[in-house]
């Protein structure tokens, strides 16, 4: 097994233990310090721990570790589709940014929109911000979006599947680098169970069940 850290965190990681190896040498016992603390800290930000995903086939779990900023009705980018939930949960510089798909099913569509960087917590990081926007269809055609959205600091957003990839429920799918919200699109019909200001945790906290 290697190590439970997503492979993106280790160019900054080996940079930042280069660069206290540098100070060490100089003798900046305080500039070692600061910058080793740095490091883990990275090290912390790009965990991606083992986790044991929920059995329950009509689970339908969360994408992303959080805190749940709202719950309300919305269809994907506000386009006039079907109507259904909309669920946003904010991810802090302290929560695991690696994210997991909420259910079983292909993945039908990858759309990238470029935009801006308002704070995720704000309403209109959804509509302007920089995001990536998954479509999955699952048994009996239902379907869920999940969208990545870029926060303030957060300036990449990194995806790991295609069109047409079948995948399990929990399967990690992306992340987010450096502090970020993930919209999640419900059909109508989803019996939830989450409400505004839970915790979350991406492939084992359930934020509803399909009915």
């Amino acid at each position: 097994m290697g190590l439970p850290i997503a492979r993106q965190g280790f160019p900054y990681m080996a940079a930042g233990l280069a660069l206290a190896v540098i100070l060490g040498a100089w003798g900046s016992r305080t500039g070692f310090i600061l910058v080793l603390a740095l490091t883990g800290f990275v090290a912390a930000f790009f965990r991606d721990p083992e986790r044991r995903i929920p059995a329950d086939k009509n689970a339908i779990l969360s994408p992303a570790d959080g805190r749940v900023l709202l719950v309300e009705p919305g269809s994907p980018g506000g386009n006039g589709g079907e109507a259904g939930t909309k669920i946003s949960i904010f991810m802090s510089v302290f929560n695991c940014h690696v994210n997991r798909l909420p259910a079983a099913g292909t993945v039908r569509d990858l759309r990238y929109s470029p935009g801006r960087f308002f704070a995720a917590h704000q309403d209109r990081a959804s509509g302007q911000n920089e995001q990536n926007a998954l479509r999955l269809e699952g048994e009996g055609g239902r379907e869920i979006t999940v969208v990545q959205i870029a926060g303030l600091i957060a300036r990449r957003i990194v995806c790991w599947v295609k069109v047409g990839d079948r995948l399990a429920a929990g399967t990690r799918f992306g992340l987010i680098q450096f502090g970020s919200r993930v919209d999640l699109y419900l059909p109508a019909g989803a019996r939830l169970t989450v409400r505004r200001g839970d915790r979350v945790k991406a492939g084992l906290s359930v934020m509803g069940y399909w009915t």
